[in-house]
This record gives C-alpha cells, sequence and structure tokens, in this order.
C-alpha cells in the first residue's frame, strides 16, 4: 500500500506545483519581465556564469536574480557585487526549487520594474527537472570537467531544457574534453538543441549568449504586444 500511496501524494505535489508555475508565467508576462532558470550539477560553473551575465546585464537592463541552495547566502552575496538585486532561497533538506518558492520569495518585488529574472536552482540534475517554476527559459549547464557523457546519465534535465551551456570552455584542452563527441549525446537527447560554448572567467561566447537572451526577450515582448 506504501508504494500507490507515494505515487498520489508526488502526483498531487507536481499538480499543484504545475498550476502555481502557470500562474506564475503569466504573472511574468503582464509583467513585462523575461524569466530564464538555471539548472546544473554542482561545481559546474551556474554562479560564475550568472555573476558574469548580471554584471554585465545591469549596465544596460534592469536585472535581479533568485538563487537556491541548502544552506547559506554565500551565492547571493557573491552575486550582489554585481549592483543587481538578489535574493537567495534557502531549501534546507530540499534538493530544488519550486513554483511555492519562487512565489513567496517576490512577494515584495516590483516585476513590472525588470527586464529580466534569473532563477539559479539548487545544484542536482534530478530534482529540477520535475519542477517547473514560471520561467520562460531554462538553462542547462554542463563544465567540461564533467564528461561528455552528462546527458547520457541524466537525459531528463536535458528534455526539460531548452538551451545547453557548457562552461569552463577555457579548460577544455587540459582535462581533454571531446567537444564534438558532448554535442552529438546533448543532440541524441535533445535534437536541434542551442549549445553555447563559454568561459565565464575568460569571457569567451559569453556575448553570444547575451545576444541570445535578449532576442527572445524581444520576440517574447513583441508576441505580447500582438496578443493584447
Amino acid at each position: 500500500m506504501n508504494g500507490p500511496r507515494l505515487v498520489e501524494v508526488r502526483q498531487k505535489v507536481l499538480k499543484q506545483n504545475d498550476l502555481l508555475a502557470r500562474a506564475l508565467r503569466e504573472r511574468f508576462r503582464r509583467a513585462g519581465v523575461y524569466v530564464v532558470s538555471l539548472v546544473s550539477s554542482p561545481g559546474s560553473g551556474k554562479t560564475a556564469f550568472l555573476e558574469r551575465t548580471l554584471h554585465d546585464f545591469a549596465r544596460r537592463h534592469s536585472v535581479a536574480a533568485l538563487v537556491g541552495d541548502l544552506a547559506t547566502e554565500n551565492d547571493a552575496q557573491r552575486l550582489r557585487r554585481s549592483g543587481a538585486c538578489v535574493r537567495q532561497i534557502t531549501t534546507g533538506t530540499v534538493c530544488h526549487l519550486d513554483a511555492a518558492m519562487i512565489e513567496r520569495a517576490l512577494e515584495d518585488w516590483r516585476l513590472e520594474e525588470l527586464d529580466f529574472l534569473f532563477i539559479e536552482n539548487v545544484g542536482n540534475l534530478v530534482c529540477p527537472a520535475s519542477y517547473d517554476l514560471g520561467e520562460e527559459l531554462r538553462f542547462v549547464l554542463m563544465s567540461v570537467t564533467e564528461g561528455e557523457d552528462k546527458p547520457l546519465k541524466y537525459p531528463t534535465i536535458f528534455n526539460t531544457a531548452d538551451v545547453t551551456v557548457l562552461t569552463k570552455i577555457d579548460l577544455a584542452t587540459a582535462v581533454e574534453f571531446d567537444l564534438e563527441a558532448a554535442k552529438e549525446n546533448i543532440r541524441a537527447v535533445r535534437p536541434g538543441m542551442r549549445i553555447f560554448e563559454v568561459s565565464a572567467k575568460t569571457g569567451a561566447g559569453m556575448i553570444e549568449c547575451w545576444r541570445y537572451l535578449e532576442e527572445r526577450r524581444d520576440e517574447a515582448r513583441a508576441g505580447s504586444a500582438l496578443s493584447a
């Protein structure tokens, strides 16, 4: 009896999350803020990627970020150096963010004053795949130090993401990373997926990634204007 009960509870939780995520997505669209979430395993360079992105975007856009971690506010403190508004979500023993956490964290924010909102999920390639956060775009980050077969081991997270960002590309030669094999594995799981190769340290590939974000935001705003 325990097995079916656990399945029923999980289905109920995910259904409630999906309903709230749908409401959040509509709220974001009405406010005109473009929401991007970042998922990855721990140590992929997710925070470094976001730090550099916030620093650049803060010069010409109104940006903010929510950061999920099991404990500490270390990442939020680091990201605030960019000048962006950053709020930490401490999950305790929970290995992912969910829509209710996002809603609570945004309680007193004026979303209509933002151009971009970034959500950095807890470092985990399993649980975050099941939870819609109301984002418009989901990036899955994968560092060259993790090996080329990561997409084959964790296909669900790649299937629920829109873009793959290969990070720490400046280390690819040193760790003998097979870039083409990695791309083949990504596209075997998610055919046609957009892939960026970046280094937050050197800046390689970052501008192309930022331009893509701006283009997607502009497309979303144009679509909203047409449907209004």
